[in-house]
């Protein structure tokens, strides 16, 4: 495991400092991440925070996360433990499970970040893993880019200090230090894509090929360089970038087939279209710039249409931004992106301003949070009675494309407020309340 730290030293993954948030499913890999950055600490002189996320997926995924926390109890680690409904969101997204897990994951990852409860996520990916991933690249038909596997940094936050120590080193260093840790049986199922390369076709190719898992992080690693290389000679001073928009003159579509490919794959990128793309669109672009009439488009995933018109070739990102809200109820202020901020503070001014609300905060339950509304949802009327959310907001003439952008204070599917519209009957001030919460929209 020492190049573990020479992959920390090397790359500056880690600073005098840092807190650094581990992943930590409970098996494994990532229980001895966890366990080897705790050891190193204080040498470094940064903090470990365990961090575990339960999708939900498996019966037995709040055993696991309760034995993240008590292995974290039991070595004086902080550990974080966050729920996610991830076969909700799979119905609600229409999505793979893999890809809402993984965003419902990096959604944590990256809300700690910018919290600053944590300053790097590490990851446990190691030698294998990056294997396979390079071979589910390559299946995929991506280029160079994806054959270069994964980064030791990524956006100078998640870090992957085990990328390259192979498993057998992993588990041995498992062994010898007599770590705990769980088994996932969905690692068995071989119908996700990275588990059938895994179960299936990587212990025929390491049969026939003992090397194979280093021949192939090599390859990526060449392949890396050449990519930097290339990229380094694209120039796109020309495109017109704008409101999810992006224009590429005809003319870049001349140069050499690798500089051209990199630019389409660029422009996507700032677009926000960073996964779901394969060589096969790439060569519709193309072949849309040299052959395409005026006024032609095609349409590619994630909402993206491109459009032929005169001297350009227009890129349109039609996709609606997924805004994501879930708040801990508590004093202070918030903002809500497309609504706006949301103070709440304790008072003994009961007068009201035009987006104000007062309420017992002592009647709500304590799990109330701030979230967007959801189905079957419900909420009691100032005053009594029961209705449907929707309905609610129906009768109060809330306009169809705003209902889903109002922040709802609720506990399950009971709403108490909905933001600088009312609250609900069983929050309402008793008579002769000396002291409130104050809701404010602004």
């Amino acid at each position: 495991m020492e190049n573990i730290l020479k992959t920390i030293t090397t790359n500056k993954l880690i600073s005098a400092g840092d807190v650094i948030g581990v992943a930590v499913s409970g098996g494994s890999d990532s229980m001895a991440l966890l366990h080897y950055l705790n050891s190193i600490s204080k040498e470094i002189e940064f903090e470990v925070v365990a961090v575990h996320v339960d999708h939900c997926i498996r019966e037995v995924s709040a055993e696991d996360a309760e034995f993240v926390v008590k292995f974290c109890r039991k070595n004086n680690i902080r550990v974080y433990k966050f729920k996610v409904d991830v076969p909700k969101l799979v119905l609600q997204r229409k999505q793979s499970v893999e890809t809402v897990a993984r965003d419902a994951r990096y959604g944590v990852f990256d809300a700690l970040v910018k919290k600053d409860a944590v300053d790097k996520i590490a990851i446990a990916h190691n030698m294998k893993d990056q294997a396979e991933t390079i071979l589910l690249n390559l299946f995929r038909g991506t280029g160079l880019e994806g054959a270069s596997g994964m980064n030791v940094v990524r956006d100078e936050i998640y870090i992957r200090p085990m990328l390259n120590t192979s498993k057998k080193a992993i588990l041995d260093y498992i062994f010898l230090n007599d770590i705990p840790f769980v088994e996932d049986e969905t690692n068995k199922d071989s119908t996700y894509s990275r588990n059938y390369i895994r179960n299936i076709i990587f212990p025929l190719i390491e049969e026939k090929w003992t090397g194979a898992t280093q021949n192939i992080v090599n390859f990526g690693k060449q392949c890396a360089d050449d990519n930097n290389y290339i990229n380094n000679q694209v120039f796109t001073d020309a495109i017109i970038f704008g409101d999810k928009t992006a224009k590429i003159p005809n003319s870049y579509f001349l140069y050499h087939n690798a500089i051209v490919s990199r630019i389409i794959f660029d422009t996507l990128k700032k677009l926000g279209v960073k996964k779901d793309l394969e060589r096969v669109h790439i060569e519709m672009i193309k072949d849309l710039a040299f052959n395409g009439e005026n006024g032609k488009k095609i349409k590619l995933p994630l909402f993206v249409t491109i459009y032929k018109e005169y001297d350009y070739v227009t890129f349109v990102n039609k996709a609606k931004k997924e805004i994501v809200l879930e708040e801990p109820f508590g004093s202070g202020t918030f903002e809500v992106e497309n609504f706006g901020k949301i103070t709440v503070k304790r008072v003994k001014d009961f007068n009201l301003n035009k987006g104000e609300l007062l309420l017992d905060a002592k009647k709500l339950p304590k799990d109330a949070i701030w979230r967007f509304r959801q189905n079957g949802d419900i909420f009691e009327k100032f005053g009594g009675g029961t209705k449907k959310l929707k309905s609610y907001m129906i009768d109060k003439k809330v306009p169809n494309r705003l209902r889903s952008t109002i922040p709802v204070l609720a506990s399950g599917n009971v709403v108490y407020v909905i933001a600088g519209v009312e609250i609900a009957d069983s929050v309402k001030l008793d008579k002769g309340a000396t002291i409130a919460t104050k809701i404010i929209v602004s």
